[in-house]
């Protein structure tokens, strides 16, 4: 190998060849997908505070547990307040316009009391053992739960078009099937400039991998072009330009257009210190990820109505507000599930009264509703999974049919 080969493989590694090989997969699967329902899982880490987003105003012990960051009850006069889902909830304020507009669309529905065994009580542990979806026991980080369902996809009638919206494959997709990762974050911006294409281009000559990786060029290529073409559209302020707002109008567009199966994963919900609360840092996030659905949405247009998006973070937050006016890691969470055809519009899944009393190791949300049978009941009715299929995407978990799809 020639000092001049080794130098450019060198660069090659330091341009990123994970995300190379990702590209060239992306640019094999390239192609409109067939006939069938969306999926996109939104994983929110850092344990969102979901108390301060389906707000349990008709519990006392709210208001008695978060003196400086609970949100005021709904008023019917204030049209910037909670707003009232039934008797016992409200949802934040923050995210009314939005969510709550889709909520009265009956495109949105909330599971409480939803989550994980797992009590580590740990970012890192809890995320692995969501996102591996197995039994309780030994773990095999090669099988995560959306890989198992794109392998059972790909071994039905079904054709998987899967593909993780981040920097590196997640755990989740691990498996045997291929599924490509393409980050938005440097959206408008080429991958790799003429001079790297040339050398991983001439790197390839003659191997075998020739094709797929001159198509995974083609693919970051066109890519960039789009969405740099449709950045400079959305200066005229049609748009927010950064953050997940941005990356849902590309991710929505690609969706409908070449996927099936989406992930995505958002930062920055680890709320210990000045937390906020109709106003505050929960807030701004709370509102930002609801616009970027709700553009999400739209800009799948007809393909919305076959689409189900589900949102959910490793765990909860404490129900006691702690003495930096933050909350702590919890248990139990909120998750959302959202779809064009849904039958939202409702509270699903097992519930109880919040009190104290009815805490979980008087702190924490408890666990009702456990993730995998959450979960593994929406696959079943998305895709008509028979139970040894079902069985193959979470072994030993029964599913809970909460009659949204």
């Amino acid at each position: 190998m020639s000092e001049r080969t080794r130098m450019n493989r060198r660069e090659l590694l330091k341009l990123g060849a994970a995300g190379v090989l990702s590209a060239t997969v992306a640019g094999r699967l390239y192609a409109a997908p067939s006939a069938g329902p969306r999926f996109l899982l939104v994983f929110l880490r850092g344990g969102y505070d979901s108390t301060n987003l389906l707000i349990p105003y008709s519990s006392g012990f709210y208001y008695e547990a978060r003196p400086n960051i609970a949100i005021a009850k709904p008023d019917a006069a204030s049209n910037t307040s909670a707003l009232a889902l039934d008797s016992d909830w409200a949802l934040a304020p923050a995210v009314r316009e939005s969510i709550g507009a889709m909520y009265m669309q009956r495109q949105v529905a909330f599971v409480p009391f939803a989550g994980t065994d797992d009590l580590s009580r740990s970012h890192f542990e809890t995320q692995d053992s969501i996102e591996l979806g197995q039994s309780a026991g030994a773990r095999n980080y090669r099988s995560g739960f959306l890989g198992r369902l794109s392998e059972t996809l790909v071994g039905s009638s079904s054709i998987n078009t899967s593909i993780a919206f981040t920097d590196a494959l997640p755990l989740t997709f691990a498996g045997t099937t291929t599924v490509p990762n393409l980050s938005l974050k440097n959206v408008g911006k080429p991958a790799f400039d003429e001079r790297q294409a040339r050398i991983l281009n001439d790197m390839y000559t003659g191997h075998h991998l020739e094709a797929a990786v001159s198509n995974g060029l083609e693919l970051r290529h066109d890519v960039a072009q789009e969405l740099a073409d449709e950045m400079t559209a959305a200066s005229r302020n049609a748009i927010n330009t950064k953050g997940f707002e941005l990356e849902a109008e590309r991710m929505g567009r690609l969706m409908r257009d070449k996927y099936r199966i989406g992930f995505i994963d958002i930062g920055g919900w680890d709320t210990h210190v000045g937390e906020g609360a109709a106003q505050g840092p929960l807030a701004t996030n709370l509102s930002s990820l609801g616009r970027g659905l709700q553009v999400f949405s739209q800009s799948l247009g007809a393909e919305w109505n076959n689409t189900v998006v589900v949102v959910l973070s490793e765990f909860g937050r404490t129900f006691r507000e702690n003495g930096n006016r933050g909350t702590d890691h919890g248990h139990g969470t909120v998750y959302w599930v959202l779809g064009g055809s849904i039958s939202g519009g409702t509270i699903a899944g097992e519930q109880q009264r919040l009190a104290r009393g009815s805490l979980f190791q008087d702190r924490d949300y408890p666990v009702l509703n456990d993730y995998r049978a959450v979960l593994g009941g929406l696959f079943r009715s998305l895709w008509d999974l028979s139970p040894a299929q079902s069985s193959r995407i979470f072994q030993q978990s029964p599913l809970l049919d909460l009659k949204l799809v």
